[in-house]
């Protein structure tokens, strides 16, 4: 009745047949979440739940399609099956016994009375008081059983099939507690009803001894016991106690399943079944002891049509009990991020060996991550970025800017090689005396040729010599001020602020070593942030303020370090400012009060003082907005920039690399 979800891929042969995922494709996965949650642990866990693609072509299928797969066939299942036809399969096969012995009685009774012998007539007496038996039968299926139990069969086939019935009834009583032992009560003995009762005597001494604390003395009982207990027997108790709890819950979901009156009827239909009260006593015994491990059953509620007998009713409880253990293991790992708790025997039985491999790749994502140097343990079961993952991070930050800056055709930004004296640009021009000697041999050889003709060998004058233009790159010591107030996340601008950070921190130690660059973080209060924290970055949810004369003078301390070169803050943000500095203490105040505005404006004043440049870059353009920044850009002289959180990346990228350029060879 399993029910195996077949997945195929198909790819050229490389001998090995990876899935191929690496781990910078695995970074590149979870940094969105990373970037905006801040937490590696969650991020990791969402991905294991969504999955991710492959490289090759094809799907990484994550927890939640684990379960969603799992939770359709459960309905499936649901909507296949109808539990009352297990009464409907009984009353048939009652209906075909008794029909049976019907006509056996009735040919009895049809022999010729006046030619028949003393012993026929007593044979045809026999035969009305069966028949007359058989008329009195009640209606209800376990009652019939009940009655036919004590009744003489003229009909040895319809007996036979009664007896397979009642073994089949014996099955599913021992199948209450124990899982594979259809031996054990097959065609019983009087030798095997005694074997049996000892052996329920046995495992009832033996719980009460574990209850009790006391060794039970396992060993011995599967010693003397064992081979009852089909091919494959338990090898501790703990392991026959979860299978006999597993069993007990089976059954009692079947009973919560049913309605009431067909609950009692199988009740009826199971009890006393061994006809042997002392072994009934054992099984009463055993169930009440049992009763400490909870084995509480389900209730489903089936809707289907599908006919199916009780042997095929114990193992289709059994089959919703392992899907549920298992859609609960994956909701635990899922929300907890243990791949432990996965029984990975029961996933490949239910879903099959593709969805065992896909959890065996998403068990090794983490250590992929870290065996490449991107994560590592801290203390407990914590994780985190090392350096090196950070740097990844910025990069595909970086890379995803420049990505949105070609598909809007503002040119390729990826930058030109750098030179001893700047950067070489493409463009040639006549060599001046003082000029960089970036040679532009094609444009230095065709001189010559247009002046002399061609012929060799070729005679170079210092008129024919052209060379590369060449920028000069300054050396900038750069502030970025990341507004972390809660409006920002509000407005969906926090992550995009965090990205940039990223992106140009990254950009800055990549391209431009000898540039410094310092990013603070301000709501109430100003605070420096380093670059391998701007991942785990969150808003600050706890305390009110936009304080950016805070961030201001923290900034002109940072950039004061720094004697030669330009200077420069870089501002982002999506409101006025809402807080200053007052003895210390941050005093919040909204709408601003003019003591706010003056204590900005006056800090603005100082960094401008200092030759610092401040260019802001506003998510927001309400009126009273534009008239502050445009007072700021008077009296510092920067730019402010009105952009949305999908396009500051471009603004500010774009800006800081125009900037750094001015021609040497002009």
């Amino acid at each position: 009745m399993r029910k195996l979800f077949s997945r195929h891929r198909f790819s050229i042969w490389d001998g090995s047949q990876e899935l191929g995922l690496g781990p910078d494709e695995i970074m590149e996965a979870l940094a969105e979440d990373l970037m905006e949650y801040g937490d590696l642990r969650w991020a990791m866990r969402n991905l294991m739940s969504r999955g991710m693609p492959i490289p090759q072509g094809g799907y990484l299928q994550g927890l939640r399609d684990m379960l969603k797969q799992l939770r359709d066939q459960r309905r499936e299942q649901l909507e296949r099956f109808d539990l009352s036809s297990i009464f409907e399969d009984f009353r048939e096969r009652l209906d075909e016994i008794v029909q049976m012995e019907r006509d056996t009685i009735e040919s009895w009774l049809s022999k010729d009375s006046e030619k028949t012998e003393f012993s026929d007539e007593v044979l045809k007496n026999i035969a009305k008081n069966n028949q007359q038996q058989l008329d009195d039968l009640p209606e209800d299926v376990a009652g019939q059983v009940k009655q036919l139990e004590k009744y003489e069969f003229l009909n040895p086939d319809a007996q036979r099939k009664f007896l397979e019935l009642l073994n089949e009834l014996r099955r599913a009583m021992t199948n209450t507690f124990f899982k594979d032992i259809e031996n054990m009560v097959n065609n019983l003995s009087d030798g095997d009803i005694e074997r049996m009762k000892e052996m329920m005597r046995a495992l009832n001494d033996m719980l009460v001894k574990k209850i009790a604390g006391e060794d039970p003395k396992f060993d011995e009982f599967m010693a003397k016991f064992g081979d009852m207990f089909g091919d494959n027997p338990p090898q501790t108790l703990d392991e026959l106690l979860e299978q006999m709890r597993r069993q007990m819950a089976a059954a009692q979901s079947l009973l919560n399943s049913m309605s009431p009156e067909q609950r009692q009827q199988l009740q009826s239909l199971m009890s006393g079944r061994f006809n042997d009260p002392e072994l009934d006593a054992e099984l009463r015994k055993l169930a009440k002891e049992m009763e400490f491990l909870n084995p509480d059953g389900n209730q489903y509620r089936f809707g289907g049509s599908e006919k199916l007998d009780l042997d095929a009713a114990m193992n289709l409880m059994n089959e919703m009990h392992d899907l549920d253990d298992l859609i609960a293991q994956i909701q635990d790992a899922e929300r907890g991020g243990d791949m432990d708790r996965i029984d990975r025997d029961l996933l490949k039985e239910l879903m099959g060996d593709d969805a065992a491999e896909d959890l065996e790749a998403l068990d090794k994502l983490q250590k992929a991550l870290e065996e490449a140097g991107y994560v590592r343990p801290t203390d407990g079961d914590r994780w985190e970025l090392t350096p090196r993952g950070s740097r990844m991070i910025g990069q595909k930050a970086l890379g995803e800017i420049y990505a949105r800056l070609k598909r809007q055709d503002l040119g390729n930004h990826a930058l030109p090689e750098e030179g001893r004296f700047g950067e070489r640009l493409e463009e040639p021009k006549r060599y001046e005396y003082g000029d960089p000697f970036h040679l532009h041999m094609p444009r230095t050889i065709r001189n010559a040729i247009d002046r002399e003709g061609p012929q060799t060998p070729l005679h170079l004058k210092p008129e024919d010599f052209e060379v590369y233009r060449s920028e000069l790159i300054t050396s900038t010591a750069t502030a970025m001020l990341v507004d972390l107030s809660w409006s920002m996340a509000l407005r969906g601008s926090f992550q995009a602020a965090k990205k940039v950070a990223l992106a140009l921190h990254n950009l800055v130690t990549s391209q431009y070593p000898r540039d410094s660059f310092y990013i603070i973080g301000f709501s109430a209060y100003a605070k420096e942030l380093k670059p391998q924290d701007l991942p785990y970055l969150q808003w600050d949810e706890y305390q009110l303020g936009t304080n950016m004369q805070h961030a201001l003078l923290l900034a002109d301390k940072l950039l004061a370090r720094h004697q030669g070169g330009n200077k420069q803050i870089i501002m982002i943000s999506d409101g006025e400012p809402t807080a200053h500095l007052e003895n210390g203490k941050a005093q919040f105040a909204y709408p601003p009060t003019p003591e706010t505005i003056r204590a900005t404006f006056r800090a603005v004043k100082h960094c401008t003082r200092r030759g610092i440049a401040i260019n802001t870059f506003m998510l927001d353009t309400s009126y009273y907005l534009k008239a502050f920044m445009d007072e700021i850009a008077k009296i510092n002289g920067g730019r402010v920039f009105y952009t949305s959180p999908e396009k500051l990346g471009e603004y500010i990228l774009v800006d800081y690399v125009q900037n750094k350029r001015k021609r040497l060879a002009r």
